[in-house]
Formats: structure tokens, C-alpha cells, sequence
């Protein structure tokens, strides 16, 4: 007996089935599916959830040395005018040098990273815009659960599809 449901599916079509069901739950909070489904994308978010809550705190922070361009006040890059050895004139982007704090993930929440991302695919907002999924388990998700220990899911059963009668479920987080 393998230890999770094969959902009548090839390898390849159920595991991007559980990969979008779970990347769902999590970016919008709740997902309608059939009963089997849920539970199995339950058991996958459930551990995720978990690692993330685990790693939370897990970096240390940074000082660099960024360069980057001056902009004026539309936006655009300022440009001044420079003069080669042979005389010619050419644009110079005006550059300024800044201080900037970044986070340094420790090893092992860099392991997690790296596991959460082969469960997660990317997706998008409703103006188009990316969602980092991990950032957002990370910075979202993990902080509302840093006290509890588990049962980070809820099924709730909803009755039968219209058309073939598969039982359906909402899966939301808790």
C-alpha cells in the first residue's frame, strides 16, 4: 500500500494537481475540491506549514554596499554628459552608493526553502502581478501559527458535485 492516494491519475498529472491545490490553499487561504483531493493536499500543507513555522526565525541579517541609479522625479535615470580622451561626449548615469540591510537564511531554513519550493509552483495575483509562494508562507502564513503545534487545516465537507456526484470539500486554513 503506498502511503497516499494515486487519485486515478498518472504520477506527473497528480502531483501538479496537489502542487496547484496546495499553492492555492495557501496564497488564498481556501480551495473547493473533491473530498479525496483535499485530504491529500491537506497532508502536503500541513507538513509545509509546519517546516515554515520551524524556520521562521531561523536568519541572520546583513550589511551591503548597493549601487544603483538616480532617478529624478518621474522616474527616469539622471544622465550627465562625460568627455573620452578622444574628445567625444557621451551619458554617464549618476550613481548612488547605499547602505542596505538584507536577510541571510541559516542552512537548514534554506533546506526548507528549497523543499517547499518543489511543492509549490508560482503564481499570480488578480492584477497579474508574481506571488513569491514561499516569501509569502514564510512572511504570511507561518507567523499565525507560531503558537500552535499542528491543525493548521479544516475540510469541511460540502456535499455532492452537480453532474457526477463526487463529493466535494472546501479546505481552508484554520
Amino acid at each position: 500500500m503506498p502511503g497516499y492516494r494515486r487519485l486515478g491519475r498518472e504520477t506527473a498529472a497528480r502531483k501538479s494537481i496537489l502542487r496547484n491545490l496546495v499553492t492555492t490553499l495557501i496564497v488564498d487561504g481556501k480551495v473547493t475540491t473533491t473530498e479525496t483531493r483535499a485530504k491529500e493536499a491537506a497532508r502536503i500543507a500541513e507538513k509545509l506549514i509546519a517546516l515554515a513555522v520551524k524556520e521562521q526565525n531561523n536568519f541572520t541579517t546583513k550589511t551591503v554596499t548597493v549601487s544603483a541609479a538616480k532617478l529624478d522625479d518621474k522616474g527616469r535615470k539622471q544622465l550627465r554628459t562625460a568627455t573620452s580622451k578622444n574628445d567625444r561626449k557621451y551619458d554617464v548615469v549618476e550613481r548612488e552608493v547605499k547602505q542596505k540591510t538584507i536577510q541571510v537564511d541559516l542552512p537548514s531554513r534554506l533546506a526548507a526553502r528549497r523543499k517547499i519550493m518543489k511543492m509549490m509552483v508560482e503564481t499570480r495575483d488578480e492584477n497579474g502581478d508574481r506571488v513569491n509562494t514561499v516569501n509569502h508562507l514564510f512572511s504570511t502564513v507561518a507567523p499565525r501559527y507560531i503558537n500552535r503545534s499542528g491543525g493548521y487545516t479544516r475540510i469541511i465537507k460540502i456535499g455532492p458535485r452537480r453532474g457526477d456526484a463526487a463529493p466535494m470539500a472546501v479546505l481552508e486554513l484554520v
